[in-house]
């Protein structure tokens, strides 16, 4: 097993062991090398995550810079518009003009994008030009995008905190979003399929299995939020729950808005919470991943990007077997602890 370790990354990179990688990308069809767990928490992540660690841990950051981070499908996109638009003080027409795609590069995409991925892409899209440079686009590492990027930066990631820059939180700011771990597995199943960077072809039971083993991208997933969680009284970082925004939309978005220093009145937080209702953001082209359908990253004519955006919905999922294994990891992993799902407040 390769160990590597370098003076401008300071946590170990190891190779995970080459006869379970082999296994795993027998499920995994978008990677074609192998996998890596990435300091004492054994983050799991691509191979090619090792070119780009240095550069995202030691990214130059601004004053201005607001991170959207979560574990994926936890509410990202959602949080992503939501904190745009207060930002920005409800900009629409840019909203609707420039795909959130666009207005977030996303950090570490580039490490998820195999080379081999990457000429197959170029070979769908070699009638088009712009799909090309399109293509560029996307795939090409965000550290190098955001050095370019005017102020403010926007900046989506699915990283935990221990593998973003040190002085985050001291310089820019954070919006940290976290759900319920059955739906976000329920959706992560769902976008696993859809985009081909991932292209799991198992069963959710499957998948389930090494998503509460650490055995999938961006796990062990409640290090992932317990990170967040221990820094949620950070003056730079907003902790918020999926559940929260679902419950109680505009409560959310006074929140936010108190956090980036903005003041609305009540028919501008309900002209903006119908704007991010869930049937509008369905319909909405501009946050719909539109590109990486056009691409061929996400399976065209498939379902949308932005799925039933409920709460609970995990339970047409589980059988009682799962249910009652989920419950227990959840309960064992909640033991050492004060972070609670809204929801769960029966543990």
């Amino acid at each position: 097993m390769e160990v590597s370790q370098n003076n401008n990354f300071p946590l170990k990179i190891e190779d995970l062991p080459s006869e379970e990688a082999e296994h795993l990308m027998k499920y995994f069809t978008g990677e074609l090398t192998g996998f890596v767990r990435v300091g004492p928490k054994g983050y799991f992540l691509p191979h090619k995550y090792k070119q780009e660690a240095a550069n995202i841990y030691n990214m130059p950051l601004r004053p201005t810079d607001i991170f959207v981070a979560s574990y994926p499908r936890s509410g990202t996109t959602w949080t992503q518009e939501l904190v745009w638009m207060v930002a920005n003080d409800l900009d629409y027409e840019t909203s609707d003009k420039i795909p959130l795609t666009e207005r977030y590069p996303f950090l570490e995409f580039s490490v998820y994008v195999h080379p081999i991925m990457k000429e197959r892409f170029k070979a769908e899209n070699s009638h088009s030009a712009r799909n090309l440079e399109l293509l560029e686009i996307v795939t090409q590492p965000a550290t190098e995008q955001l050095a370019r990027a005017a102020s403010p930066r926007f900046v989506k990631t699915h990283l935990p905190m221990s593998l973003l820059p040190p002085n985050l939180l001291n310089t820019g700011r954070v919006v940290y979003v976290a759900r319920d771990p059955r739906d976000v597995a329920v959706s992560f199943y769902h976008l696993n399929r859809l985009i081909r960077t991932q292209g799991y072809l198992g069963d959710f039971k499957t998948y389930w299995k090494f998503f509460i083993k650490d055995l999938h991208h961006w796990t062990p997933y409640f290090e992932h939020l317990k990170e967040a969680w221990e820094q949620r009284h950070h003056p730079h970082m907003l902790f918020l729950f999926y559940e929260e925004l679902s419950k109680d939309l505009p409560a959310a978005v006074r929140r936010v808005a108190k956090f980036l220093g903005k003041n609305f009145t009540d028919e501008e937080v309900s002209k903006l919470c119908s704007h991010l209702s869930i049937e509008n953001f369905k319909n909405n082209k501009s946050v719909n991943y539109d590109v990486m359908k056009e691409l061929g990253i996400l399976i065209p004519g498939e379902q949308a990007f932005i799925r039933k955006g409920k709460a609970g919905g995990w339970r047409d999922y589980f059988d009682e077997e799962m249910t009652q294994q989920a419950q227990q990891w959840i309960d064992e992993h909640l033991r050492d602890t004060d972070l609670r799902f809204p929801h769960l407040d029966h543990i």
